[in-house]
């Protein structure tokens, strides 16, 4: 996802989204497991989203501070 399209979510959906992202990363490293992944460039792209909704989540805590 764009870091726009993060910013316009509000905190809560950005943590419900983020718990999305972890339960598709961990869909992705059992399948991973099982010798199934179609498409290994997902590990990244997923990894970095949640990164991203973690540095907005902490960037508007500290501004709330």
């Amino acid at each position: 996802m764009k870091v726009k399209e993060l910013r316009d979510l509000s905190s809560e959906d950005l943590a419900k989204k983020e718990k999305v992202f972890k339960k598709d990363l961990f869909d992705l490293y059992y399948q991973r497991q099982m010798g199934a992944v179609e498409k290994p460039s997902r590990f990244r792209q997923i990894k970095r989203d949640i990164a991203r909704i973690q540095t907005i989540l902490k960037e508007r805590e500290l501004n709330n501070e």
